[in-house]
């Protein structure tokens, strides 16, 4: 016979979860409502986007959006087949037959080269690209064979190489624009060691900080690339799309987070067409045709933690990250 006291647990608990599931509807409901949108009319005919991790989520709503308004859009993305059927979805929903893969991974700076050259070899211009491939992180460091902290370069580190190889590209074609997705997840990070970027001599800390560090560095990387390209006619801001329902949360670091965590964010969370919406927004608003270096968050301009604001910083972070991806050779 089961006692009084374990119905008086599981009714606690249901309700505990009834409350917990009410309050994060009404919460989803908010944030979504609240969620900025990109209202441009903008036609990108004649205009070249690259978007890396272009085969799920948040990029694959900015190649389908991009493609709508004209653009020849080339998904950048580690998984061929993958990509292939999105850009045979697109071409279909769109119309636009200008929709192409190629193959790249920002994990692997071999590869990255390769990409790149082969964009160099194959376009006569490059109008918008857009950083946009990542990982949540691990719970355990792992390294690339490169010797590359795995987060930092899927995240930061072949997207460094990859705009730095076609910047001269980027400038013939200007006006152009260089949109890098970050996070709100840069706050975590509290110091960023530029002399070991890859936890070779410091402690890992685990998946949300590694995470934190990598999204840091897309802020200050867009920080430093703005002043180097001032009066060039190429612009670059950092964006956090916000929480969005992808793919990203299958995979391991969110693995995890405990599952009430998981079903509230789940439920909270955008959709992966209005998650695209401030990366659309970057990419073609006419607001923005004059605006560099700065974050935004729904299709706002918004605060960055003092660390992502450190000019000083930044320029020791481009530095290290072009010793460490060997730019110059």
């Amino acid at each position: 016979m089961v006692g009084p006291w374990v119905w008086a647990w599981v009714w606690t608990n249901i309700v505990a979860w009834t409350i917990g599931l009410v309050a994060a509807l009404v919460i989803g409901v908010l944030y979504t409502r609240g969620s900025g949108r990109c209202t441009s009319t903008r036609r990108l005919d004649g205009k070249t986007v690259i978007i890396t991790g272009a085969s799920a989520g948040i990029g694959k709503e900015t190649a389908r959006d991009l493609a709508g308004r004209g653009a020849r859009v080339i998904l950048a993305c580690r998984n061929v087949d993958k990509a292939q059927k999105i850009a045979n979805e697109i071409i279909t929903d769109t119309g636009n037959q200008q929709v192409c893969v190629r193959h790249v991974d920002t994990s692997d700076m071999s590869s990255v080269r390769k990409f790149a050259y082969g964009i160099l070899s194959s376009e006569s211009s490059l109008h918008i690209l857009i950083n946009n491939a990542g990982i949540p992180g691990y719970t355990t460091r792992r390294l690339t064979p490169e010797g590359l902290e795995l987060a930092m370069a899927t995240n930061h580190f072949g997207h460094f190489l990859l705009t730095n190889l076609l910047l001269d590209l980027l400038k013939a074609s200007a006006p152009s624009r260089v949109v890098n997705v970050t996070s709100n997840s840069h706050w975590m990070c509290h110091h960023l060691d530029t002399n070991d970027l890859n936890y070779k001599w410091r402690p890992f800390p685990g998946w949300l900080p590694s995470y934190g560090q990598s999204k840091l560095s897309n802020i200050l990387f867009t920080l430093e690339l703005c002043r180097r390209v001032s009066g060039t006619g190429v612009t670059t801001n950092s964006v956090h799309p916000g929480v969005v329902n992808t793919e990203i949360f299958g995979k391991e670091g969110w693995k995890i987070v405990n599952l009430p965590a998981i079903l509230a964010a789940w439920i909270m969370a955008k959709d992966e067409k209005l998650g695209a919406q401030p990366v659309i927004y970057l990419a073609v608003s006419e607001e923005v045709d004059n605006v560099s270096g700065k974050y935004f968050v729904d299709c706002k301009e918004a605060p960055s933690s003092t660390l992502a604001q450190d000019p000083i910083l930044a320029r020791r972070l481009w530095d290290a990250s072009e010793n460490l991806v060997d730019l110059r050779s």
